[in-house]
Formats: structure tokens, sequence, C-alpha cells
């Protein structure tokens, strides 16, 4: 698995095009009420918004995640970096930044490739090998 992350805007689509050789067709974009992942799709992009789905139907999304860890073996997962400046006021708003946190220190574990991307740039965080 590979876990690519970033701010919002930063390319980080565009880089897994350009660096992996994916086309449009290989991405399912997650939308923030669906709690369903096509497995089947060679990235899985947008992965904030699953877990804003997540909340609101109030599921864990890093154990819905765990219960398809074989199916995410092979996958480029792409994911906005939520965590950053100011702590929302809104409890649902938290929620989805904590969850989302949660997801990420459990994808970074599991990955064997984590790539930061900022300003389109990429920074290997993490590759085993």
């Amino acid at each position: 698995m590979i876990v690519i992350f970033g701010g919002a805007y930063q390319g980080k689509l565009d880089y897994a095009k350009e660096k992996f050789n994916i086309c449009n067709d290989d991405v399912f974009t997650c939308a923030d009420n669906q709690t369903a992942i096509d497995t089947t799709a060679r990235v899985i992009y947008g992965l904030e918004n699953f877990t804003f789905a997540c909340v609101k139907a109030g599921l864990e999304a890093r154990d819905e995640l765990a219960a398809l860890r074989g199916q995410l073996e092979d996958k480029i997962i792409i994911c906005a970096d939520i965590s950053q400046g100011i702590v929302p006021l809104d409890a649902d708003q938290r929620a989805w930044r904590e969850m989302n946190g949660r997801c990420m220190l459990w994808l970074g574990r599991e990955a064997d490739r984590v790539i930061r991307v900022f300003c389109g740039l990429g920074q290997d965080i993490r590759q085993e090998g």
C-alpha cells in the first residue's frame, strides 16, 4: 500500500498520476456521504471525505479500513491532511479531524510507502523495501 497525503490543493492526485502512471479510470473518489470504498480501483482518492461520511454515520473509519486491509494492499490511498490550522468549533468537524488523524496513523503504520506532497513535490516519509 502507498499512502499519499498533503494539504488541500497541493497536487496529490497529479503527483500520483505522474509518478505511478495513473489514468482517471484508475481512480475512485470518495464522497462525503458515502461510507463504501470501491476497492477494485487502483487509487482511492479523497479519503478525508470517507472519514467525514463515517463521522456522520457513527462509524469508526479506521475500523472500516482495517476490515478492508487485505483489499488495500496494492492500492494507492490519497488523503488530505486536515490536522493543521484552527480547531473547528463544530463538534462534527472536530470529530472528523480526530477520526481522519486516527486513520492516517493506522495507514502510516500499515503502508509500505508514505509520501507527503507539498507544492506538487513528493517527499518520502516512509519506504520499506
